[in-house]
């Protein structure tokens, strides 16, 4: 099994090519991108888009979260990201309206993925993402990133975030990358599965 690593999704915020960029540092690429969503969001406004993952995050992981929907993106996902795909809103504040906006959002996806690092206990939305969804739809995973040794180990969550399953990546059988539901290191299903046909992790 794989976690997904820092130092992984920030190598592929690096190795972005956006607009004729050459090797800059994350955060400048992370608001390219920005600047990038904001273009395409004006040009098919008025369009409700569904997304495969709601990608729930602290706004201090800004970077990382742009290496993650790359990632998963190459993975063949789309990915709702709030400030990219709605920069207008304002998250430093809990609002009714920031809320109706989320919640809209989260009835377009079809899972919603935890990014859980150093900083998700500090965001004031992330666990009201996470239960919302879950009440909603029950595909909501942890998705962990890992740091150091961590690369390679089972993730266990603590308090509320151990209910639910959790987010690797690695090759299948055929050489395939695929995501994975994992309820432990060895109880199992690949993504889509768990996705688009309720199948639970198996013991292996």
């Amino acid at each position: 099994m794989a976690l997904f690593t820092e130092q992984q999704i920030l190598n592929r915020v690096r190795s972005q090519s956006v607009s004729g960029l050459g090797s800059v540092n994350e955060s400048v690429k992370a608001n390219v991108l920005l600047s990038e969503a904001r273009t395409f969001q004006n040009s098919t406004q008025g369009v409700q888009k569904t997304y495969d993952i709601f990608l729930s995050h602290s706004t201090n992981d800004a970077p990382k979260v742009a290496g993650l929907k790359l990632l998963l993106e190459d993975l063949g996902f789309s990915v709702y990201v709030d400030w990219i795909e709605d920069p207008q809103m304002n998250r430093s504040n809990v609002t009714k309206a920031t809320a109706a906006v989320l919640k809209a959002r989260m009835h377009s996806c079809k899972s919603l993925f935890y990014a859980f690092s150093e900083n998700s206990s500090g965001s004031k939305w992330m666990p009201w993402e996470l239960g919302y969804f879950d009440g909603i739809k029950q595909r909501a995973a942890v998705l962990p990133i890992a740091t150091g040794s961590q690369a390679t180990t089972e993730f266990r969550g603590t308090e509320y975030l151990g209910l639910y399953h959790y987010i690797t990546v690695e090759n299948d059988t055929t050489g395939k990358r695929r995501l994975w539901v994992r309820e432990t290191s060895s109880k199992y299903v690949v993504y889509d599965d768990w996705l688009a046909k309720n199948q639970q992790p198996i013991q292996r």
